[in-house]
């Protein structure tokens, strides 16, 4: 599905922010969609990551930036009207994924900061909301197209006429295997996490705020600057640990045992119940995992690799027996690609520190340990991969290629599917826009200007 517009405004409100504070730029509201207004911070916040992401536009980008704003608050909308929600572990993964290719962009996280004008807890905070918005607006894309399908007869049919300039070209492929390993915390390290959450409910206990130390010490950067709160959330959207304990809480006045979940270790405290959804809040703290532990995994990891490189057991079987990465495990260390639900990743798809690994390989060959956080957990566990196969970039082919040209086809049809959606919800919704931002404007949607 086709996810651009989405990702364009989860990765904007950052560059232009301070901008707006150092000027004293006076605001205003130039487009009304609904009960949504949409600011002129808003579209310059969005034409300066534009800038930043050097994307070209084929129109004025103040018709075309507004345009896309209102369109994302059609499916914002539509969202609530429908009660769709999204689990607080997709949108950490998405903050963290986006905060990754920020840092891995401009260089490292100081930069980062200097460049955006905002510290890391800041403009995770702004990127946590925004990862919310546009997985709302994406499971509402899904929900509105529904299962589309097409048949072999069809792809043949769309591809067969074309000319050659406009055959897709398919980028250079890889399929990877993965052994992971959790270094050994040691027990004293864990027990002095422990001690310190038993620390803070003690203190809670005799008066102290919990958001107060939730903001101080909470290593959930990303709910520390609220308090420690997590929106409602359903049982489905929460570690299951975590939401075993938290749903059965009862007095919000009470602070959870301590919970060991993939993330670490937590106390919770019941903010709200409401029916089958539960509104709480937390203090993380993850195990400092010490060096020489890292360095014993990694060599115990180097240790398999080269059992395997002699033949004593292959990959497959390693994984399956030895691997810590569930995902995985039970699929010979297969690494699987959520964006497309293959095995198949371009390389900018990969997890950046296997991608770097990964890139001067040969196809069967075995990387050495290396040591990698992966964004769902945010731990440190070490690896070795296996390059199980690389297709390099070429001209779409029928014979070779059927499956990315059938979802080049699946796209086309969703695309259709949106469109006239948009285009149906713009007839009964409101839209007010102010004189000049709509003169010489050759919208995409011209429904927007109402005759």
């Amino acid at each position: 599905m086709n996810f651009k517009f989405v990702v364009l405004f989860a990765l904007t409100l950052l560059a232009g922010s301070a901008v707006y504070g150092q000027d004293n730029v006076i605001d205003e509201v130039v487009w009304v969609v609904g009960d949504e207004a949409i600011l002129k911070s808003e579209v310059e916040e969005a034409r300066m990551s534009a800038l930043y992401e050097d994307r070209k536009f084929d129109r004025d980008p103040y018709c075309v930036i507004p345009e896309e704003i209102a369109v994302q608050k059609l499916f914002l909308h539509q969202a609530a009207l429908d009660s769709i929600e999204v689990a607080e572990s997709e949108v950490i993964q998405r903050v963290d994924y986006m905060t990754n290719m920020y840092i891995s962009n401009i260089g490292s996280r100081e930069k980062m900061e200097e460049y955006f004008n905002k510290t890391s807890s800041q403009i995770r905070e702004t990127l946590r909301d925004n990862a919310r918005e546009g997985l709302k607006v994406q499971k509402m894309q899904q929900k509105l197209v529904g299962e589309i399908k097409v048949t072999p007869a069809e792809v043949r049919r769309y591809f067969k006429d074309r000319p050659l300039d406009s055959i897709p070209y398919i980028p250079t492929q890889v399929e990877v295997q993965i052994i992971t390993l959790q270094p050994k915390i040691p027990l004293d390290e864990i027990e002095d996490v422990k001690s310190k959450l038993r620390e803070y409910t003690e203190r809670i206990n005799k008066g102290e705020s919990f958001s107060m130390l939730a903001r101080m010490y909470s290593e959930d950067r990303g709910s520390a600057i609220r308090g420690g709160e997590i929106e409602f959330s359903g049982r489905g959207m929460l570690d299951p640990a975590y939401a075993n304990v938290a749903f059965n809480l009862q007095d919000p006045n009470k602070v959870s045992k301590i919970v060991e979940s993939e993330y670490g270790f937590h106390i919770i405290q019941l903010i709200e119940k409401r029916g089958d959804r539960i509104k709480t809040r937390h203090i993380l703290l993850k195990p400092h995992v010490p060096e020489e532990a890292l360095t014993a995994a990694n060599a115990r990891l180097d240790s398999i690799a080269d059992d395997i490189r002699n033949s004593k057991f292959g990959f497959e079987e390693a994984a399956s027996i030895l691997s810590h990465d569930k995902d995985t495990r039970n699929n010979h260390g297969l690494l699987p690609n959520p964006n497309n639900n293959t095995s198949k990743f371009e390389m900018q798809e990969l997890p950046p520190e296997i991608a770097k690994v990964v890139d001067n390989m040969k196809v069967g060959e075995i990387s050495e340990a290396f040591t990698m956080i992966p964004q769902k957990t945010g731990k440190e566990e070490c690896v070795i991969v296996k390059l199980k196969s690389r297709t390099n970039g070429h001209k779409a082919t029928i014979s070779d290629d059927y499956q990315n040209l059938k979802e080049i086809v699946m796209e086309k049809r969703r695309d259709e599917v949106l469109d006239k959606w948009i285009r149906d919800k713009q007839k009964h919704t409101y839209v007010r826009i102010k004189d000049g931002w709509k003169n010489n404007c050759t919208f995409k949607y011209p429904g927007w200007v109402k005759d």
